[in-house]
């Protein structure tokens, strides 16, 4: 379809983007045919008058989780055991039909909810590559996918067993980067250290659990395959062993040393800032949490250093993106806005840095910023509207009236909430 949008105003997602009115964006098909005067001839054209709303880029959140719905356990249940959940997951040809069908209902709620494009780090077998061949074949609504499939871990890792596969040496975790890109991945995705969910002690969330030279291994063979690597990391020394020797990206982050600046820098690696995971864990009452003090604690140690390494790179002029972490506990995938709410607010940059950050910036970070993350003509048309203007306010955000993703558009967006959960989020706000 050739759509006129007209009567609203564009926020391009550009780094010095301003509120521009009476200009018409034109889409024909899948792309951004142009951007012309309100007053042009748009003959050929489905007009969209947008009633004096804001047409911005579609958000993209660079650290997504889809196997799971984001619900945290209830007060009297026992931590999940994810390595059974994976197991009944995977069990059979029926339940790993149905655990495909959950992938790809939660994928439709991010584009639902304004995001047009996600990057999986992490998941079950290959259904996050699968479900994003659906989805490019027009067989599935949801967003781009970016496709890490499963990730690597090591015996007691981060996630071993479930989202992540174990390995033990350097030879094994070379023949899993093969494996993993036989399922036709678009990154790899290592665990490198432990985290909030898998610490037993407090005061030593982030341990770190892949021995250098596993790194080393996974890192090599993955660029040599051409694919780039990220890599679950919440302690100082993993992430100066996840630079050493040739991740990416480092997701999540704790505070930099003057080594570790520099590092960044020769290995021209980006940091992935989440702070929506390790905020319930170190701000919410136990009550609302349903953590342990343990948990808490090592919350809190989590949520500083993810703040500090964030704010050190910007510092720095090295690349920060945004990703919510989605699915570990209160976060759920429709509130990828509360991630940009939290780093306007914790990490102390504008609103418009923020939107321009979760767009284009992180389109860039991934390599696809020719393709999408901004309003201009040629790029794809992944679009949203909003009624409030989002530089005056993130929270605006909140509230998706529409949705072009890829020249589909979405009229009335819609997506189950969870109001219990949003119940809490909001009392943080």
């Amino acid at each position: 379809m050739k759509y006129a949008f007209v009567n609203g105003i564009i926020l391009d997602g550009t780094k010095d983007m301003e509120p521009v009115a009476g200009k018409a964006v034109l889409t024909d098909g899948k792309k951004i045919a142009g951007i012309v005067s309100d007053t042009a001839a748009l003959q050929g054209y489905e007009l969209i008058d947008l009633k004096g709303a804001y047409l911005l880029p579609g958000l993209i959140d660079l650290h997504v989780h889809l196997a799971l719905s984001g619900r945290p356990p209830k007060a009297e249940s026992k931590p999940k055991d994810y390595g059974k959940l994976y197991r009944l997951l995977t069990g059979n040809k029926i339940v790993r039909a149905a655990a495909k069908k959950l992938v790809a209902g939660y994928a439709k709620s991010e584009v639902m909810s304004g995001v047009t494009t996600i990057r999986t780090v992490g998941g079950v077998l290959d259904f996050d590559a699968q479900v994003r061949d659906l989805i490019n074949e027009g067989k599935l609504t949801g967003p781009r996918i970016i496709a890490a499939n499963t990730g690597i871990s090591v015996p007691g890792g981060h996630f071993a067993g479930s989202i992540a596969t174990a390995v033990s040496s350097p030879e094994e975790a070379r023949e899993l980067v093969h494996q993993i890109a036989a399922t036709k991945p678009d990154l790899i995705k290592l665990m490198i250290t432990g985290g909030v969910m898998d610490s037993d002690a407090a005061g030593m969330p982030g341990v770190l659990k892949m021995p250098p030279e596993i790194v080393k291994a996974a890192c090599d063979e993955a660029h040599k395959l051409g694919y780039k690597v990220a890599a679950h990391v919440e302690s100082p020394e993993g992430v100066r062993v996840a630079l050493e020797n040739g991740v990416d990206t480092v997701e999540h982050g704790a505070r930099l040393t003057d080594e570790t600046i520099k590092l960044f820098k020769e290995r021209k690696a980006a940091d992935i800032c989440t702070l929506s995971p390790a905020i319930p864990y170190a701000m919410f009452e136990l009550e609302e949490s349903h953590a342990t003090e343990v948990a808490r604690n090592n919350g809190r140690i989590v949520l500083d250093g993810v703040i500090d390494c964030a704010k050190t790179c910007i510092e720095n002029d090295i690349p920060v993106g945004l990703g919510s972490d989605v699915s570990c506990p209160f976060v759920v995938h429709y509130n990828f806005w509360r991630e940009l709410y939290y780093f306007n607010k914790y990490i102390g940059r504008s609103a418009k840095e923020t939107l321009y950050r979760a767009t284009l910036g992180n389109a860039s970070i991934i390599g696809i910023d020719k393709e999408t993350g901004s309003i201009e003509e040629g790029k794809c048309a992944d679009m949203i509207v909003v009624k409030d203007d989002p530089l005056n306010d993130l929270t605006a955000l909140k509230n998706v009236s529409m949705v072009i993703a890829r020249g589909n558009l979405i009229r009335k967006p819609k997506h189950k909430k969870m109001s219990d959960i949003d119940k809490v989020l909001d009392r943080y706000m």
